[in-house]
Order: C-alpha cells, then sequence, then structure tokens
C-alpha cells in the first residue's frame, strides 16, 4: 500500500559538514514528487534519507523525523534494512546485476527478504513485476537471458521491475532517465504515470521539462554559496510552481536565469 511521507526539521550530515539543511515537507500518496535544483543543492543527498541509504557513508546522520506510513524510520528500534524492504530504490544508471538473468533480477530482492520461492510463486512475481514495469511483453520470451543484453531503457524497466518485486510503499527514483535517449525517457515517464495509481514516487531530476510532465508536487533545492548546505527554497503543486512560483528565487531558477 502507498504511504504519505511526512518529513519535519530534517538536518543531513557527513560527519561534521552540514550536507542538508531544515527540510520539512508533506508528500501524499499515491502521487509524483519530483526535486529540483542546480547541481550540489542536496536533492539526492535527501531522496536517499528517506530510506537510510545515506547511511553507507560513514559518518552520515541526520537530526529530525522522517515518517512513512506514521512511522519514525529513524527510530532507534527501526532496522534500515527494514526500511529499504519497503522504500524501493531506482539509480541515475540502470544497473542489473550481470551475471544474471533476467528472470533472476527481477527475483534478486525477493530471494534475499523472504522464504524460499516455489517454481509457480517465482513465474508469478516474474511475470507481475515485469508487467508492472511494462516489459513483460518485450521479454517473456527470453527471460533466461542475460540481463545486461537489453537496451539501456529495457535495463532501466528491469530494475524498476526488480524495486516492485518485493511490494514496496515507495519508490525513489534519483535521475533514473539522465543516462536514457528520448524515446526511452518516454517510456518511463510513461510508467511511472501509471506505477502512481499503486506506489508514492519521489523522483529527483535535472530536467526541470520532465518534472512539470510527471509530478504532482514540486520541491525546488538551493544553497546560499559553495561550501553551505542545500536547503529547500519552495514546494508546491507543481503547475503553481512552474506558471506562479511564490519566490524570485525559484522564479529565477526555473526561468533559467541561474542554474
Amino acid at each position: 500500500m502507498a504511504q504519505a511521507i511526512e518529513v519535519s526539521d530534517l538536518d543531513i550530515y557527513y560527519g561534521d559538514f552540514l550536507a542538508v539543511q531544515g527540510v520539512s515537507m508533506a508528500i501524499r500518496p499515491r502521487s509524483v514528487t519530483a526535486f529540483i535544483g542546480p547541481s550540489g543543492c542536496g536533492k539526492s543527498t535527501f531522496l536517499r534519507t528517506l530510506n537510510r541509504m545515506h547511511e553507507v557513508i560513514p559518518g552520515a546522520k541526520v537530526r529530525g523525523t522522517v515518517t512513512i506510513g506514521g512511522q519514525d524510520i529513524y527510530a532507534s528500534a527501526v532496522d534500515p534494512v527494514a526500511v529499504r524492504r519497503k522504500i524501493g530504490m531506482v539509480f541515475q544508471r540502470p544497473n542489473p546485476f550481470p551475471t544474471m538473468s533476467i528472470y533472476d533480477n527481477v527475483l534478486a530482492g525477493a530471494r534475499l527478504n523472504s522464504r524460499r520461492l516455489s517454481r509457480s510463486e517465482a513465474d508469478t512475481i516474474v511475470e507481475r513485476s515485469l508487467s508492472g514495469a511494462n516489459l513483460w511483453n518485450e521479454v517473456k520470451d527470453r527471460l533466461g537471458k542475460p540481463g545486461m543484453g537489453l537496451s539501456g531503457g529495457q535495463q532501466q524497466r528491469l530494475c524498476i521491475a526488480r524495486a516492485i518485486a518485493v511490494s514496496p510503499e515507495v519508490l525513489l527514483m534519483d535521475e533514473p532517465c539522465s543516462a536514457l535517449d528520448p524515446i526511452s525517457t518516454s517510456a518511463i515517464e510513461d510508467l511511472i504515470h501509471e506505477l502512481k495509481k499503486d506506489y508514492t514516487i519521489v523522483i529527483v531530476t535535472h530536467n526541470m521539462q520532465q518534472a512539470a510532465r510527471v509530478s504532482d508536487e514540486t520541491g525546488f533545492f538551493n544553497l546560499k554559496a559553495a561550501g553551505e548546505p542545500g536547503h529547500l527554497v519552495e514546494f508546491d503543486a507543481t503547475e503553481q510552481m512552474f506558471t506562479k512560483p511564490s519566490l524570485p528565487e525559484t522564479e529565477a531558477y526555473i526561468s533559467g536565469r541561474f542554474g
């Protein structure tokens, strides 16, 4: 089930360095939220705090709260691995496991997270996930072939299938189209529209036109100067953000005067 996300006064540190400061926002379930802003402003760092992926870097820590489905994911009793099972991640470059077939790529997370699957259970998960990623009809006759043999756009959809195979509540996407051609980008954007019926989706993008096309709400991140922490400047409905932003700083970025 898709879940709402509530972030309150979140500061993100790497050691003593404050990377992102004072972020608060509410993300609706079954919606697409896009984060935009210039390079280095902390939007990808913030995205990774939503499933505690930033913690793979030594010294990473947060202050503040992130509540997903009513649970504080940073509470002391919460296992970060359990958080990542519920909150899937799709990265900038497609990353299917190179030694695995298409079939085994889809099942990789499900096999890691659950009891031993019967063949019929595995078949059901593979078909459901590939269908959910709009890839089933393209690969159903070559499931035993290497996932790396697919095109770039197909590989990214395979990674999305792998993410949804474990039935997450939230999907995080960090610039999922930046390495793709325009046709593949269009396919991923169409897929995002379909997936939001079942998932809460949060996407980082450098492409403002993409944010305008796919998202319901948009958050604009920026930083005051090099070495300063990134911060959330404005968060609003995407149509409002791109037609009548509340702050001059947002309007300057969207109009291309900086960034």
